[in-house]
C-alpha cells in the first residue's frame, strides 16, 4: 500500500470575521500538516455566493498571516472553480446517480416534520432533461457508511434513514457544498479532512460521493465544537470570540488550551514564531478533547 505525503488544508466561508472558532480549526490543521510534514492548503468556501460577505475573504488572509500561518500553495476561491463541479456533476448524470427535482421549500417544510428533515422521494422517479427551474439530487443507495473518526472514532450513517437523498445543485443554480468540498479535496490531493465537529454528520455523504465519482478518501479529524456561556456554538457575531491581530500570543494560546495542548502560561506573550516552534514540537492529536469546551 503506497502512503502518500501529508496533505492537509484548512477552508474557511468568508461569511464574517474571523473568530476563536476560526483559529482553533486553522491550529490544529496547521499542526496536523506540519507535525507530519506535510503541505498546508488554503481555500477560500465561498461555493455560496449569497452567504459572502465582501471583503471578508480579505481580511481572514491577514490575519491568518498576523498570526503567522503560512500556506505551501496559491489560495483558491470556491467560486472560481466551478467549470470543476460541472464535470463531477455530468459524471454523475451520465451515471444515472441523479435525478430532477422540482420540490418547493414549502412543500419539504410539511413533510420535513413527519419524516424528520429527510427528503421524501418526490421526484426520485423524475427523468431529465427538465424545462423548469430545479434542484439536482443524488439518488442514495440503502447502505450504512462508516469511518473512522480520529477524534470522534467510529462513526455510521445509514444514508437512506438518516440523510435520504440529497440536494448536489441547487434549483438557484449554485453547486451544493457536499459536491464542491470534495471535488476541491480530490483536485488537491488532500489526505486528511481537519474540520469542526459540526460537519461531522456531513461526512458520510461526502464519502458516499468520493465513491461515487472514483475519488481517493481523505482520513479525517473532526474537532470537539467551542460554544458560548449559553451553550451555543460560537458565531461570527460573538464578541468575546473576535480576534485580536494586536495580540496573537493570547489567542494562539487560547487556541492551542481549548485543543488539549496546555501551552505554559508564558507562552501566551511570545511572538508567533516562538508559539508555532513549540506547538509543533509538542503537538499531539490524541490530546484533542471529545466533548465540546466552554469559552471562558
Amino acid at each position: 500500500m503506497t502512503i502518500l505525503p501529508y496533505r492537509g488544508r484548512f477552508a474557511p466561508s468568508p461569511t464574517g470575521n474571523p473568530h476563536l472558532g476560526t483559529l482553533i480549526a486553522a491550529v490544529a490543521s496547521y499542526l496536523q500538516a506540519r507535525k507530519h510534514n506535510g503541505a498546508w492548503l488554503l481555500r477560500i468556501e465561498d461555493v455560496d455566493t449569497g452567504r459572502r460577505v465582501p471583503g471578508a475573504d480579505a481580511s481572514l488572509l491577514r490575519v491568518l498571516e498576523k498570526f503567522g500561518f503560512e500556506w505551501d500553495q496559491a489560495v483558491v476561491w470556491q467560486s472560481s472553480r466551478t467549470g470543476l463541479y460541472q464535470q463531477a456533476l455530468e459524471q454523475l448524470i451520465a451515471d444515472e446517480r441523479t435525478f430532477p427535482c422540482t420540490c418547493s421549500r414549502k412543500l419539504l417544510a410539511q413533510t420535513a416534520t413527519e419524516l424528520s428533515g429527510i427528503y421524501p422521494g418526490t421526484c426520485r422517479t423524475r427523468k431529465p432533461p427538465l424545462q423548469h427551474e430545479h434542484a439536482i439530487r443524488l439518488r442514495v443507495a440503502d447502505v450504512t457508511i462508516r469511518f473512522e473518526d480520529a477524534v470522534a472514532g467510529e462513526y455510521s450513517q445509514s444514508l437512506t434513514r438518516d440523510c435520504g437523498d440529497f440536494v448536489v445543485k441547487r434549483r438557484d443554480g449554485l453547486f451544493a457544498y457536499q459536491l464542491a468540498v470534495i471535488v476541491d479535496d480530490a483536485q488537491q490531493s488532500v489526505t486528511e479532512v481537519v474540520r469542526g465537529a459540526d460537519l461531522l454528520d456531513s461526512t458520510p455523504r461526502q464519502i458516499y460521493l468520493q465513491r461515487c465519482l472514483g475519488y481517493a478518501e481523505p482520513d479525517y479529524l473532526h474537532l470537539p465544537l467551542i460554544l458560548d456561556r449559553h451553550g451555543r456554538k460560537l458565531s461570527k457575531s460573538e464578541g468575546s470570540a473576535e480576534l485580536d491581530p494586536a495580540k496573537p500570543g493570547i489567542s494562539l494560546h487560547t487556541a492551542l488550551s481549548h485543543l488539549g495542548q496546555h501551552p505554559p502560561a508564558e507562552l501566551a506573550q511570545a511572538r508567533p514564531a516562538d508559539i508555532w516552534q513549540w506547538a509543533v514540537e509538542n503537538w499531539d492529536s490524541s490530546k484533542i478533547p471529545k466533548t465540546p469546551s466552554i469559552l471562558k
